[in-house]
């Protein structure tokens, strides 16, 4: 496997791709995302990782600040704008109760029952796919974008519920962003 990354080294989806740079979801970045997990740019701690990469595909705790009044619900977007494909993996989406101001470890998981927490489809499966880039391919990165939506997405194209939704579809449903922020984190798979 360590051959194919070396092979695709030179191949990324990248930044442009992401959820951040849709029009329908800009807007000013006025929320502050961290994480007690990992700094913004720096490396994320194994356990946050796939399990073919070692870790236990646990979703890291997450806060923020700053969601402007008028926020109707948050939207969570997790992508590795690294992978060597045409556009970001889209690792999770989530749609967050306006009031939350943080989730806790692992409350982003495929079997969460977190209060506020509106588990979505993932690129591959349902909620929170952990960090596993190709052995060989380098360091990717994993951008945690954070949306304040001024209207609630409760349907996306085609009349469809956004929990059986495949990801774009949701993103392309986004409308009214009041305020916006992200951190990025980097792994590198051993």
């Amino acid at each position: 496997m360590a051959l194919l990354g070396k092979l695709l080294k030179n191949r990324r989806a990248g930044e442009t791709g992401l959820a951040w740079n849709t029009p329908n979801l800009a807007g000013p970045e006025t929320v502050r995302v961290t994480s007690p997990d990992f700094e913004h740019e720096a490396t994320m701690p194994v356990a946050h990782a796939g399990k073919r990469s070692g870790g236990q595909n646990t979703s890291p705790a997450l806060s923020w600040t700053g969601t402007p009044a008028g926020t109707a619900q948050l939207l969570l977007v997790v992508e590795d704008p690294d992978v060597p494909l045409p556009k970001p993996f889209v690792h999770g989406v989530f749609l967050l109760d306006a009031a939350l101001t943080e989730v806790a470890r692992g409350a982003l998981d495929q079997n969460s029952a977190t209060a506020g927490v509106r588990v979505l489809r993932s690129g591959n499966g349902r909620g929170y796919l952990g960090a596993d880039p190709i052995k060989g391919h380098g360091p990717h990165r994993y951008v945690f974008q954070l949306f304040a939506l001024a209207k609630p997405i409760t349907v996306v194209a085609g009349g469809a519920d956004p929990e059986s939704a495949k990801p774009r579809a949701v993103l392309d449903a986004a409308d009214g962003v009041l305020a916006r922020g992200r951190i990025d984190g980097w792994y590198e798979n051993p």
